[in-house]
């Protein structure tokens, strides 16, 4: 990839000249409308897939006879799946076609996940969640690649990722209501396999081939040392609520470091890296990084073992506890539908900002309600909570493309969601373990998860507000 610098970054910005030319090899005219359609109907399966466990955790652990201490397992499949191959999945996307990519991470994504229906050992399911993480990171990172190629002009770009970004939200919304209703866990998985394969099988007819190939070979060794790098991180984050200090988590956090070091010094080396690590000095990367990274970390965390601890507190039925999800989520949806109109007036810098510090208020507000057994203390602190992620989920793909240039923008997204579902990996096994080791039992132990969430979003709203300056 060619080095720029932030006067290039600005002229590559959508809606502008240099955003508008795209590579010979892409200028085949698409249809906005199937595109859209399309990328956001894939989207909702793939997080309706990634929430499916959070309200059958329970039915699920007690199928596959799954101890306390594996239970992360379950959560964590998928995104180390995400975040492993997402950075690899966006370059590919660019490189060899993003249409190309995308069909065949949907294909995949239905036959893994109907696959998972069929596991019986925690380890068989697990792995059936990774490949699923894998398949929905081919076709997260290519949607926006798709989108930015569909929609070449400022306006039409920020009225569609607007959109892929309320739909995010609203995966997230239904996955727990479609597997809750039910009558078990496997069936849930069989139905979102065969939508998959449905929109996989609409997409090779209605979508349109875009990429924006670079000379050179791929980036195969920046690819194996990244994933190695996040497998090893993940596993130690996973194993450490066991124990930090032994000697298996200690030696996984050093093969991890050692590996993103690697890393570095391939890309440094290769005439096609994966990602230009001169990206790291412009102040939009950081925010959309950043971003990503505290989505996962502070708000993603927390609600994906919500859920399961709101059943095991409360004794809310699976049905129950996703209705009452369904608060967060749903509001989450709409005002992610909502919020391009902010775009006007409010940076997406700055909707962060405010998504992170909302989510913040909505998490202590909570404090309290699982100790004293009462759901309808939950309702400000969802409410509040699902505006800050409605923010989130709208402007995290609007600076993922504007954080780059177009041409890259597959790349960008699955830099930015890279970032998002490492700090998923650690914010789930750091809310497994600060719910489930505390004194006073789970309540308390949920107390101090919704606390550290709380800190965690403030430390990030002032992060991304203050990291222009900083980066200049």
């Amino acid at each position: 990839m060619p080095r720029f610098n932030e006067r290039t970054l600005t002229a590559a910005a959508p809606g502008t000249q240099a955003a508008s030319s795209p590579s010979p090899a892409a200028e085949q005219p698409a249809n906005p409308r199937a595109t859209l359609a399309l990328t956001s109907a894939a989207t909702v399966v793939a997080l309706m897939t990634y929430t499916a466990p959070m309200v059958t955790l329970p039915q699920t652990a007690a199928a596959l006879h799954t101890p306390l201490s594996a239970q992360a397992w379950l959560l964590n499949g998928t995104p180390l799946g995400l975040a492993a191959l997402l950075l690899v999945a966006g370059s590919l996307a660019d490189d060899y076609g993003r249409r190309r990519i995308f069909v065949a991470g949907t294909f995949a994504l239905g036959i893994t996940t109907a696959l998972g229906a069929l596991t019986t050992t925690t380890w068989l399911f697990t792995l059936a969640r990774v490949a699923q993480g894998a398949a929905s990171a081919a076709l997260l990172a290519s949607s926006l690649g798709l989108i930015v190629h569909a929609f070449p002009t400022a306006r039409g770009r920020l009225h569609a990722t607007g959109v892929w970004g309320a739909f995010v939200s609203g995966g997230i919304a239904l996955g727990p209501v479609v597997t809750g209703a039910m009558p078990n866990w496997r069936l849930g998985y069989g139905v979102l396999g065969a939508a998959a394969l449905i929109v996989a099988a609409l997409s090779t007819r209605a979508l349109t081939e875009s990429r924006a190939p670079r000379s050179g070979r791929p980036d195969l060794a920046g690819a194996v040392t990244f994933g190695l790098a996040l497998v090893a991180l993940v596993a130690a984050l996973t194993l450490g609520r066991d124990g930090w200090l032994r000697a298996p988590v200690g030696l996984l956090l050093l093969a991890s470091v050692a590996l993103l070091g690697l890393f570095v010094a391939v890309e440094r080396r290769s005439a096609t890296p994966m990602i230009d690590l001169s990206l790291l000095r412009h102040s939009r990367f950081l925010a959309s990084s950043a971003g990503g990274l505290f989505t996962g970390l502070a708000v993603i965390g927390l609600f994906s073992f919500l859920p399961a601890l709101l059943q095991q507190t409360l004794g809310l039925s699976a049905m129950d506890t996703a209705w009452l999800f369904l608060l967060w989520s749903g509001l989450s949806f709409a005002v992610a539908l909502q919020a391009r109109r902010l775009s006007g007036r409010v940076s997406p810098r700055w909707q962060l900002a405010i998504g992170f510090a909302l989510h913040a208020g909505g998490a202590l507000a909570m404090l309290g309600a699982l100790d004293a057994g009462s759901w309808p203390r939950l309702l400000p602190g969802l409410l509040l909570a699902g505006i800050g992620s409605g923010l989130l989920n709208a402007a995290l793909p609007l600076l993922a493309v504007e954080s780059v240039p177009a041409q890259r923008a597959a790349m960008g997204s699955g830099a930015q969601q890279t970032f998002r579902y490492i700090g998923s990996c650690a914010g789930v096994a750091l809310t497994i373990a600060l719910a489930t080791s505390a004194g006073g039992g789970l309540a308390r132990g949920a107390d101090i998860a919704m606390t550290v969430s709380a800190g965690l979003a403030l430390v990030a709203a002032v992060s991304v507000g203050v990291l222009r300056e900083r980066a200049a």
